[in-house]
């Protein structure tokens, strides 16, 4: 049975941690409270404001085919961000193969949890 409140916990949870990663950086450089709330706040609300847009442009759209086309190019996305930007990154601050490694064991144990549990 799902519970919304878990639901609204995670979201409230993922917020803050982006709230935090934008604004801490922001008030080392500034000095400024106000200016870094003022920027974590308006990267935040943008998230819930997209939502709404998208769910009011593709609600009468919505069935199984969409929501798979959507959940994939999000996902293709997302790799495509890890693989260029932050892979890189992480092989710049450690030279060893454990990047890779944990890279391609994440991917695998993705790929596994998706066929175990379909």
């Amino acid at each position: 049975m799902y519970k919304g409140g878990n639901g609204i916990q995670y979201y409230i949870s993922a917020c803050q941690t982006e709230g935090i990663a934008t604004s801490v950086p922001i008030y080392y450089a500034t000095g400024s409270r106000k200016r870094a709330f003022t920027v974590s706040f308006f990267s935040g609300i943008t998230e819930p404001i997209g939502a709404v847009i998208g769910y009011l442009l593709l609600r009468p759209f919505f069935n199984d085919a969409v929501f798979g086309a959507l959940f994939g190019i999000i996902a293709g996305i997302m790799i495509f961000i890890s693989i260029e930007e932050l892979l890189p990154m992480a092989r710049e601050y450690e030279k060893s193969k454990i990047t890779i490694i944990g890279f391609v064991v994440g991917m695998a144990v993705i790929a596994l949890s998706l066929l175990l549990f379909l």
